[in-house]
């Protein structure tokens, strides 16, 4: 059963997660893919790799490949097992390394990369969480009502660096 906004899996406050999308870091070319709060106006930016952030990207897009992907075959066969992905927990930052667990319908936890989680998350429609405390760590406030939010928004891209949060995969 998927998480409300302000439980837990481990007695830490935990905030729900929207996928805002995969963007490129300037100038190394680095992808991220960037979270935000539910409830808040925190962005959560997580250094992956290229392969993940296309992974990403493609379901986000509904674009469904003419093969299944590593993702989509993940989720072929978690349905084949008759088994569903709970949730996407993103657990800790540790040296800017994000972590995560997979929490199946059955009650078991696999440890995960990020990226691969929420890849998966958007392909079963799981929600994401993560752990206020990695949140307030890691995250980067940009409210909503700002006027030139867009603006700021690319900016913030363009000057942000892997050493501002750490790289990760």
């Amino acid at each position: 059963m998927p998480l409300r906004h302000d439980e837990s899996w481990d007695g830490a406050a935990v905030k729900h997660m929207e996928v805002i999308g995969v963007r490129v870091e300037m100038p190394s070319n680095q992808p991220i893919v960037l979270l935000k709060e539910a409830d808040g106006e925190r962005y959560l930016p997580i250094w992956i790799g290229a392969v993940e952030a296309t992974a990403i990207a493609l379901a986000q897009q509904g674009v469904i490949p003419a093969r299944p992907l590593t993702h989509d075959l993940f989720r072929d066969v978690l349905d084949a097992l008759d088994a569903t992905l709970s949730t996407v927990n993103i657990t800790a930052i540790n040296d800017g390394i994000f972590y995560a667990e997979l929490v199946f319908s059955n009650g078991i936890e696999v440890s995960a990369r990020p990226s691969d989680s929420i890849a998966l998350a958007l392909r079963t429609g799981a929600p994401i969480y993560a752990r206020e405390d990695v949140v307030d760590e890691a995250g980067v406030p940009i409210p909503d009502e700002q006027e030139d939010e867009v603006e700021k928004f690319r900016e913030f891209l363009n000057n942000i660096s892997p050493e501002d949060f750490g790289r990760t995969t």
